[in-house]
């Protein structure tokens, strides 16, 4: 009976630890790494974009428009909100699917998300500016 040679082959064990290792990397890359604010996640798809100014600040909602148009958006609708005394800024998302409001917040830098279903042709998302607008990943 042949004796059989115990223990792997030294080569083809370093090929396996390189391809875990390389799972690994690519897996923490995915999770945490390559997404900042400012820069769009998808395809060249066009989402018009509603912006009121909720803020009391003249201009905010201007700035806004123009960053979004720089990214990409199509902005169909720039005015002041029902009130000018919102703290918060956040984006609305106006139709059932969520990626195109997703998609708005992530190049805003993160503001909150809300749903709020309409069946106007004028956007598919609505930006309301508040108060907070410095937390918004605009220039300046």
């Amino acid at each position: 009976m042949a004796k059989r040679k115990s223990g792997g082959s030294p080569f083809w064990l370093a090929v396996l630890a390189l391809g875990v290792l390389g799972l690994a990397v690519s897996w923490a890359w995915t999770t945490f790494g390559g997404r900042d604010p400012g820069t769009r996640r998808s395809g060249p798809h066009v989402v018009r974009v509603q912006v009121l100014n909720g803020s009391g600040e003249p201009g905010v909602g201007t700035r806004v428009a123009a960053f979004l148009r720089e990214g990409g958006f199509q902005v169909t609708d720039v005015r002041n909100a029902d009130r000018n005394d919102y703290f918060a800024t956040f984006v609305v998302a106006r139709r059932g699917d969520l990626s195109l409001a997703e998609e708005v917040a992530h190049y805003l830098g993160g503001p909150p998300l809300v749903r709020q279903e309409w069946s106007s042709e004028l956007a598919d998302v609505s930006v309301l500016v508040g108060s907070d607008r410095s937390k918004l990943a605009i220039e300046p």
